[in-house]
């Protein structure tokens, strides 16, 4: 793939000298990281990880890049509602289809989740795995955020993209668990993160296998869910795909609870974090946890926060904790 997606990765690679995290300022969460990966991969330390159970698994939205103030995924789908309804004309008449087209952002906002599900079948499902490929990859190269206006790809934390290397660089293999669709973001997965299709783990829904006219077969994408990756569905999905239970965990919001309590619950030491949006002027604020605004999209609630704080778990300021959040800042 070329553009953004390259451009990213590259910047993920360029590290000074004896300092893996530079875009981390100095203080207990960066120390965290360190601490742990000296202490599993050290042979002499009583927490010493072998190479083959050093696993750590990281949510995508809100924790390697940004969510607001819409999911990536759930943009892509409601900008393929004109194509899907050019094919379907008859949906043009029919909600949620109808306010999508309209173009009334505060109407759209206000669409349920039944309504979403709805448009997220209608847009990710009915074509061939390599169609869903090719169109997802042309509307990543093309859109563009519409804050920074720039592309989505290049939305994502230096910092985090510092962890993920350092964490490679001492013989972790990392995961990305998400509750986004796994297809989706198997797309630009390796480009943007260095992480490969078959280490992500998100929703994930059926495929129908079948013949071509040509004669060539092919997988379809039915509206069938097969995993919903979020809540009690990452640990789940964790074990189902990977087998072995995580040293290292990384998320941001109430969606990654069972995720960290699990990888806490195993023996030795265990790193988990949580990545507290707290800076309007550089990315966004909202929780409602530390009493920041409340959202819908990445909520940190104040319960989460105590429990993290009861468990030992790091709580990442983005406004403290990291010199600069994006790449090109």
């Amino acid at each position: 793939m070329s553009g953004p997606l390259l451009t990213v990765k590259a910047s993920a690679q360029t590290t000074p000298s004896g300092n893996p995290l530079p875009s981390w300022n100095d203080g207990a969460p960066k120390q965290a990281i360190l601490d742990f990966v000296r202490a599993t991969t050290d042979t002499a330390s009583p927490n010493h990880v072998p190479p083959e159970d050093r696993i750590a698994v990281f949510d995508q939205d809100g924790t390697l890049w940004v969510e607001h103030p819409m999911y990536t995924q759930v943009m892509y789908c409601l900008e393929r509602v004109p194509a899907v309804t050019a094919g379907k004309p008859a949906l043009k008449d029919v909600e949620p289809f109808k306010t999508v087209l309209s173009g009334d952002r505060e109407a759209i906002a206000k669409l349920s989740m039944r309504d979403l599900e709805e448009i997220l079948a209608a847009t990710l499902t009915g074509m061939s795995v390599d169609e869903f490929d090719a169109e997802a990859k042309q509307w990543l190269e093309t859109a563009r955020h519409p804050r920074w206006k720039r592309p989505y790809t290049e939305l994502v934390y230096q910092p985090m993209l510092e962890v993920l290397r350092f964490l490679r660089d001492n013989g972790y293999k990392t995961y990305i668990v998400t509750g986004g669709g796994q297809d989706f973001v198997r797309v630009y997965a390796e480009q943007v993160y260095g992480i490969p299709p078959e280490q992500v783990i998100g929703s994930a829904g059926g495929t129908k296998y079948g013949y071509g006219n040509d004669g060539k077969p092919f997988l379809t994408k039915e509206p069938k869910l097969i995993l919903n990756d979020n809540d009690a569905g990452k640990p789940e999905g964790i074990h189902l795909m990977v087998g072995r239970r995580p040293y290292a965990a990384f998320g941001n919001s109430t969606g990654d609870r069972e995720m960290l309590e699990w990888t806490g619950a195993g023996a030795g030491a265990r790193l988990k974090m949580l990545v507290l949006h707290d800076d309007d002027a550089r990315e966004y604020a909202y929780g409602p946890a530390q009493g920041l605004p409340d959202s819908k999209v990445g909520t940190f609630t104040s319960a989460l926060y105590d429990e993290a704080k009861k468990d030992g778990w790091s709580v990442i300021s983005m406004k403290n904790d990291w010199k600069r959040i994006f790449a090109f800042q």
